[in-house]
Parts: structure tokens; C-alpha cells; sequence
């Protein structure tokens, strides 16, 4: 439904997007992933005609973004950061003139809007003039908008920026019903929204892709896990028997406890689900008291960090 090949954008010197490769199947709901400055924003603003790239190409279902512009935007329902919104119309009024605008004949406009109001849950509020909304409801007639001519793509830039916990949770709801009936891409920088909402993540950094797939692969091709082992035993002979285990010159951390307990912990190599069998073989040999085996997984946040954070640190010391 989206596919976007080495695609460049230059403000002057700037490179804002440096050779953006990807794409989104039909169903998925996509998170895309990055840093304020990283280029999530200039890369949705291409896909929805706002921006011209400098060079690459993309598409949305099928349509060449620059050469059928057109045809690519009517595919299309987008959820800017800022809200487009009329705040001295009515919400009722507004809807109408997003499906008017929208090309919707006059005999579906009726239904069109039913459906959207219903699944953004505006009923309470169709006759309200949207300034009065909260930020929350402000939203939800943003997200109305973008679906009320049914569109097969949805791209919501940021879409919980400025909402307090209570409305980001109901909008992160709702972004999760869209997502059963629409291929769904969501830039944002909150890492809670793309862990409980998309199946796939896609994560740029100072505008290259710097990791592309599911969280599961992510983390295996970049954070890997981490074995965890608390025993109480000599150290020394403890130490010795665990670097047995491990490949030469992998690095084992400790932490003392007192009492001799001390607390061990190593990265696991791929594919090394029998290495806690094999540590709780060593103990019972050396007669070592096992308080404690588990595997830490590394999160997304740990994941994200390791991707971006060494670089912006970079170039503040630069």
C-alpha cells in the first residue's frame, strides 16, 4: 500500500532525508519511529503531497505521489500534528464539508459522516462549535476527518501530542479499531504508543532508516537479551565456570550481594536457549545455591536509545 524507495529531501545545505527506503503492506500498522529532527515529519508530508522530495520516488496504493498526486491523496486519509480544524464550526458542520471537499455525493455524505462520528465516538458533540472542545475530542474529529471518505491508508502524524493520559489512552483505543479496517502508518516518538499498537516498526534516525520489522526482530538484530544469574557460591569458581559457557572474550558482569551472593549477568547469543539449562547444570554440579535464573529481553526504549542516542550525543560534542 506505501512504498517508499530512496527517497531524499534538501531545505539548501540541510539533508533532511538521506535515502528513505520502505513499505507497508496491506493490514499493517506501521510505527514509525524517530527523534524530533529525525525526519518522520518530512517524510509523511511527501507521502500526502504537501512536500516534493529532491530525489527517490513513493507511492500509496499503486499511485506515484508526484505524477498522480491526485490519485495517491484520494487513498489518502491524513491526521497532521497540528489538527486542521475550524474552531467557529460546528463539529457536524465541519464533517460535512471534510465529505463535501472530499468528492462524497451528496446521497452517502449522510452515511459517510455516520459511520466516522460513530467509530470516533462524537455524538455528544455534534452541535458544539470545536473550540470548545477538549483536546482529546479535538482529536477524535481530526482522526472523523481523516476517515469519512474511507480511505484504504491512514498516516497520523503525532497523533497524542499535547494530550494528558487520559485522552492519550482513548485516541491510542481508537487508533487500534482503525487499524482492523485500514493500513495504517503512525509517526510518533512515544514508544508505549508503537509497543501496544502496530505490528511493525520502522525507525529513523537523522534521515536514514536505521531498523525495519517486527518488535520481536528488532530486538533480536539489535538488542539482543541478557541472561540473569544470582547465586551464592565462591565467586572465583562461579566466575570460572560461566566463562566456560560463554564464547572467548565475551564480557560477564557481577554485583556483589553479601552473604557470597553475587549477582552475574551476560549477553546471550543467538539461538542460545540452552545456556540457563546449562547454568543450572553448573550449579547443582559445584553445589552452588541457584536465588535466582532469568533472561532479560531489552525493550523497545532500550532498543531506541541504543539506535539514536549515541549519535545525537555525537553531535552535541561535536
Amino acid at each position: 500500500m506505501i512504498e517508499v524507495e530512496q527517497l531524499a529531501k534538501s531545505y539548501g545545505f540541510a539533508r533532511a532525508l538521506k535515502g528513505v527506503s520502505f513499505t507497508v503492506q496491506k493490514g499493517e500498522v506501521v510505527g514509525f519511529l524517530g527523534p524530533n529532527g529525525a525526519g518522520k515529519s518530512t517524510t509523511m508530508k511527501i507521502l500526502t503531497g504537501y512536500l516534493l522530495p529532491t530525489s527517490g520516488r513513493a507511492s500509496v496504493a499503486g499511485h506515484d505521489v508526484v505524477a498522480a498526486s491526485v490519485a495517491a491523496r484520494r487513498c489518502i486519509g491524513y491526521l497532521p500534528e497540528t489538527t486542521p480544524l475550524y474552531g467557529e464550526m460546528r463539529v457536524d458542520e465541519y464533517l460535512r464539508f471534510c465529505a463535501e471537499i472530499r468528492g462524497i455525493p451528496a446521497g452517502r455524505q449522510r452515511a459517510a459522516i455516520g459511520r466516522a462520528v460513530e467509530r470516533c465516538v462524537l455524538q455528544r458533540v455534534l452541535g458544539k462549535n470545536i473550540v470548545e472542545l477538549s483536546k482529546g475530542f479535538k482529536q477524535r474529529v481530526g482522526l472523523a476527518q481523516a476517515i469519512v471518505h474511507e480511505p484504504p491508508v491512514l498516516i497520523l502524524d503525532e497523533p497524542t501530542s499535547g494530550l494528558d493520559p487520559n485522552q492519550i489512552v482513548e485516541v491510542r483505543t481508537l487508533i487500534e479499531q482503525l487499524g482492523k479496517e485500514h493500513t495504517v502508518i503512525l509517526s510518533t516518538h512515544y514508544l508505549q504508543e508503537v509497543e501496544k499498537s502496530c505490528t511493525r516498526v520502522v525507525i529513523i534516525d537523522q534521515g536514514r532508516i536505521v531498523a525495519d520489522g517486527t518488535q520481536a526482530q528488532i530486538a533480536a538484530a539489535h538488542g539482543g537479551a541478557a541472561l540473569r544469574v544470582r547465586v551464592r557460591g565462591p565467586a572465583d569458581s562461579v566466575r570460572a565456570q560461566l566463562l566456560q559457557l560463554l564464547p572467548p572474550g565475551a564480557p560477564l558482569a557481577a554485583e556483589g550481594g553479601g552473604n557470597g551472593v553475587t549477582t552475574w549477568r551476560f549477553g546471550l547469543p543467538s539461538a542460545a536457549s540452552e545456556f540457563p539449562a546449562a547454568v543450572a547444570a553448573q550449579a547443582c554440579r559445584h553445589g552452588w545455591q541457584l536465588l535466582e535464573l532469568a533472561v532479560e529481553h531489552a525493550s523497545l526504549e532500550d532498543i531506541f536509545r541504543k539506535l539514536t542516542g549515541a549519535k545525537a550525543q555525537e553531535a552535541v560534542h561535536a
